[in-house]
């Protein structure tokens, strides 16, 4: 059985075709090649990320893996190329693309598990995109956490959630989309207040809109950087809900924290009062580890903060590290 395993990992691949050519549309992402080992992710003619040989390079990432103890991946797609901001049709070809790509670049690898991307503006094209990337090879489904202003309680969504627990495909919510503006475009403040805002949201929007109330139990769903700021805040929604539950409770037909048991975490929090309060707030059995690696913003070594943590149990140091990311993924890894 695997000891380590990383849940909350990217690619890139190394090029892709014209997706104006092929998809219809302007202003799609492009990569300019610096060197063999080196590219920039271009939006039209800004530059948007730089990145290296890690992201398309299978061989690479097995060294960092063996460097830190990893036996498994997650690899997911970087959700720049969701482009759920455009036409369905449009959004329908890029994920066959993008998807397509990512199990050729990661060439059925045993250690790297292949997380589809679905045209979530489409409820119908997303469940048909899901199915046919399962039978392809991929294990699960990232998601971007809202579809411009819907979020994940809309029943568009729902629908689509329903779906991914009936095929069993476990599903990670990772923020997008970042409000902008000139409090927030420094300091990298989208994605430092931002990101952990978005995903506070995204389960509030479960709980209090009513989704894991329509949803079944079996749907294993994992909330990525550690649920953003939801474990902290908790208290806060549930006095609300307590005592304003006129205008908070919503469709809910529990407190916030009846809820807990739903949905997973990853690790991606870096200090030791973070995880304990991931642990301690939502349970040993909903936080597993994640880096966002290969992103400089990521952990490294991947699983660090959980290795430090003298004061889990090594009981529930496995769960961290591996347990529960199995339980997570479900059997179609053919790891147990």
């Amino acid at each position: 059985m695997p000891t380590a395993v990383d849940i909350h990992t990217h690619l890139v691949p190394k090029g892709w075709p014209d997706l104006a050519a092929t998809c219809g549309g302007e202003g799609w992402p492009w990569l300019r090649v610096d060197s063999e080992r080196a590219a920039m992710i271009m939006v039209g003619e800004s530059e948007f990320r730089p990145i290296g040989a890690q992201t398309w390079d299978p061989a690479t990432r097995r060294v960092d893996m063996d460097a830190d103890g990893i036996d498994l991946q997650v690899v997911s797609p970087t959700p720049v190329f969701f482009a759920y901001e455009r036409p369905a049709d449009q959004a329908i070809k890029v994920s066959r693309i993008f998807n397509d790509l990512t199990l050729e670049t990661l060439a059925g690898d045993s250690r790297l598990v292949p997380f589809c991307q679905v045209p979530l503006q489409d409820p119908d094209a997303a469940c048909e995109e899901l199915d046919r990337c399962l039978a392809a090879g991929h294990v699960g489904v990232e998601i971007g956490n809202h579809v411009g202003d819907k979020d994940l309680d809309d029943a568009g969504i729902v629908a689509f959630l329903k779906h991914c627990a009936e095929v069993g495909a476990p599903v990670l919510v990772h923020p997008w989309d970042m409000p902008g503006g000139p409090r927030l475009d420094r300091w990298m403040a989208r994605w430092l207040t931002g990101m952990p805002a978005e995903t506070h949201l995204s389960v509030l929007a479960m709980i209090l809109g009513g989704a894991f109330d329509e949803l079944p139990e079996s749907l294993r769903i994992c909330f990525a950087h550690g649920g953003g700021s939801f474990a902290f805040w908790l208290g806060r929604v549930e006095n609300a809900w307590n005592r304003r539950g006129d205008v908070v409770r919503g469709k809910s037909q529990y407190p916030p924290s009846h809820y807990l048991g739903r949905f997973s975490v990853d690790t991606v929090v870096f200090e030791q009062p973070a995880l304990r309060l991931l642990v301690d707030t939502l349970g040993e059995d909903q936080v597993m580890v994640g880096s966002d690696y290969p992103y400089p913003l990521g952990e490294r070594p991947v699983g660090e903060v959980v290795r430090r943590a003298d004061w889990l149990s090594e009981a529930q140091q496995v769960k961290l590290l591996s347990e529960n990311a199995l339980r997570f993924l479900g059997d179609r890894t053919g790891r147990s």
